[in-house]
C-alpha cells in the first residue's frame, strides 16, 4: 500500500502537472501563441484571429491568463472601450 501512496505523492509533485492546469481549458495555449505571435493586439484581433471561439469565452480566457500573470490586459477609458493584451 506505501508503495501506491508513494506514487501518488510523486505524480502531485510533479511540476508538468502545475503547466497542464495553467493550460487545461481549450482555448489558453492557442490564446497564448497568437499573442505572442502578434505582440500587443486588441481584443476584436485577436477574435479575428481566432473566428471559433466566442467573445464570452475568450474574455473568460484573457481573466484568467491575466490572473496567472502570463498577460498583461490594459483598459483604455474610451468609448467604445479599448483592450489590448500582451505577454507579461
Amino acid at each position: 500500500m506505501q508503495k501506491k501512496d508513494s506514487k501518488n505523492s510523486m505524480f502531485e509533485m510533479c511540476p508538468v502537472r502545475n503547466v497542464i492546469a495553467r493550460f487545461g481549458n481549450k482555448w489558453g495555449f492557442l490564446v497564448l501563441l497568437d499573442i505572442n505571435e502578434h505582440g500587443t493586439i486588441r481584443f476584436n484581433e485577436l477574435h479575428r484571429v481566432i473566428p471559433d471561439i466566442s467573445t464570452r469565452v475568450l474574455s473568460s480566457t484573457l481573466r484568467t491568463l491575466e490572473a496567472d500573470d502570463l498577460i498583461v490586459r490594459k483598459v483604455y477609458p474610451e468609448i467604445p472601450p479599448r483592450r489590448t493584451c500582451r505577454l507579461s
